[in-house]
């Protein structure tokens, strides 16, 4: 991680879960907002089976301003305890897990989306970061695609 970085965000996705490809736009603005005060992001491909020119297609696809990291030995799933994508872990300088959970509360359950999300659990987290504070925790259970245990 960069010395000059508050804190890295690692948002775990598959290039095939549509939950986690409808985030797109509200993680590039987060990564807009963000970035320029300290916060790195990365998303982490977890599925052992998406190789790297798959993923390179896929971040151009979506116009990801950012890296992304290949974990086919779910050596960074099991860092943060993830287990769905998208779900998101943040990181400060010393690899200490400041938080881990969903982005916001769009989905209530696979399939079913509100319009807008009602509680935007990584920016709090995130602000608080920035802040000098402690992440709050995540209101509720990330909703997406199961990451599946290495074969």
């Amino acid at each position: 991680m960069k010395k000059d970085l508050k804190a890295v965000v690692c948002l775990f996705t598959r290039t095939d879960c549509p939950v986690s490809n409808s985030y797109a736009p509200e993680v590039r603005r987060m990564y807009e907002r963000f970035s320029p005060l300290g916060i790195g992001f990365y998303l982490v491909y977890p599925d052992p089976d998406e190789s790297a020119q798959v993923i390179e297609k896929h971040l151009k696809e979506y116009s990801y301003p950012f890296a992304g990291l290949r974990d086919p030995k779910h050596e960074l799933v099991k860092l943060a305890g993830a287990k769905i994508t998208p779900e998101a872990a943040v990181f400060d300088a010393s690899g200490t897990l400041l938080y881990r959970g969903r982005i916001d509360d769009r989905y209530v359950d696979f399939g079913k989306a509100r319009l807008a999300p009602t509680m935007r659990d990584l920016e709090r987290a995130l602000e608080a970061i920035v802040a000098g504070k402690p992440a709050p925790a995540a209101g509720g259970p990330a909703i997406g695609c199961f990451i599946a245990d290495v074969k």
